[in-house]
């Protein structure tokens, strides 16, 4: 076995949840619950806005820009949409081809993703709407969601708490928890969708049932 697999399989007998991603625009609660899993050993990747803040509060962090080589692109617009953010999240962890590909690209696995979405404006003028839909959120929570065997998706801080104190008792989050938070992470996206959906449809006074 590869040097690299044989650490990482020492790691995941020790903690499971050694690496997460976090990217939130309500950080109610963010604080508390990153300076818990950094208490733990647990390592943060942030995207800027989320670092800065956690930065500014003595929590340390490496930014998305650090792991992947490039600033945020198109005024913001592309933040997490790289293939190592979304290898690391959709990698699985007993398939040793994937690990592989992961070592190659030089990322370990992202083992839990810390994501809530951007707010839709409230605005009727197309640009404004627009230019406020969450993309990468969106699209990193249904990456871990559908990995969520291998991925925690925490898109609620209702939640945070529970998480840590999972940590504690096993090194882990659960597997029936895991299925919760993954329902959650697709209800949010979905529920997401449908409100950009209705706004889009009102906005551009079309039937999209035609």
């Amino acid at each position: 076995m590869p040097p690299f697999l044989i650490e990482l399989c020492l790691e995941r007998d020790q903690l499971n949840i050694k690496r997460v991603l976090m990217s939130v625009w309500d950080k109610t609660g963010l604080l508390d619950f990153a300076r818990e899993l950094s208490k733990r050993g647990v390592s943060i990747l942030a995207t800027h806005g989320t670092s800065i803040f956690l930065k500014e509060n003595g929590i340390s962090v490496q930014e998305v820009e650090q792991l992947t080589g490039y600033h945020e692109l198109l005024d913001g617009r592309v933040k997490t949409l790289h293939p190592k953010i979304f290898a690391a999240v959709l990698a699985k962890l007993s398939n040793r081809e994937h690990l592989q590909q992961l070592y190659a690209l030089g990322v370990q696995p992202i083992d839990m993703v810390v994501v809530n979405l951007r707010p839709l404006a409230q605005s009727f003028d197309e640009k404004e709407l627009l230019e406020s839909i969450d993309i990468g959120g969106v699209a990193l929570l249904r990456a871990a969601a559908k990995n969520y065997r291998d991925v925690v998706p925490v898109c609620d801080y209702n939640d945070y708490t529970i998480v840590v104190e999972s940590i504690d008792r096993c090194g882990d989050v659960v597997l029936q928890h895991r299925r919760k938070l993954c329902a959650k992470a697709f209800l949010l996206c979905s529920e997401y969708d449908m409100i950009v959906h209705k706004r889009i449809s009102e906005l551009f006074a079309v039937d999209p049932y035609l």
